[in-house]
């Protein structure tokens, strides 16, 4: 029986509590007619809980870039090997291939910068152009993968 006794009194949270919950309990402090006690309720929003990331998270969208760049640059050879095996002038594969690296280079930015700062980076003047430019690389690109 006391082994019941000693799992039923296990560890317990206390009830959460609201912010009218600590106002209420900072208004009932007590005052004297000499001396009024002051009590201090400290509490903890959000606000002073984050921590500016802006440049940690900059740097790994960085990173992250940098590696897409890398795999785009030998996506490019890769297209334009490609292209010169289905009888694409060279000069114009190669320019094929360097159309899908400014497309996919363009795509990868706006979709870091968006990630990494929605509110900031997902305005039209940031994403329009990236837009932009990644529509008339894709054109660009079909249009000198012709023979």
């Amino acid at each position: 029986m006391a082994q019941d006794q000693k799992d039923q009194s296990g560890f317990a949270l206390p009830a959460p509590q609201t912010a009218g919950a600590s106002a209420a309990s900072a208004a009932n402090v007590t005052s004297t007619s000499s001396s009024v006690t002051q009590t201090q309720i400290v509490t903890s929003t959000t606000a002073e809980l984050s921590v500016d990331t802006s440049s940690r998270d900059l740097m790994i969208g960085g990173a992250i870039l940098l590696v897409l760049f890398v795999a785009f640059f030998f996506a490019k050879g890769a297209y334009a090997n490609t292209l010169v095996s289905k009888r694409v002038p060279p000069n114009k594969a190669n320019a094929a291939g360097w159309w899908l690296f400014v497309f996919l280079a363009s795509l990868a930015v706006g979709v870091v910068l968006s990630a990494v700062n929605p509110a900031k980076f997902l305005a039209p003047l940031i994403i329009g152009p990236l837009a932009v430019v990644a529509v008339v690389a894709i054109v660009l690109m079909i249009l000198s993968s012709r023979k």
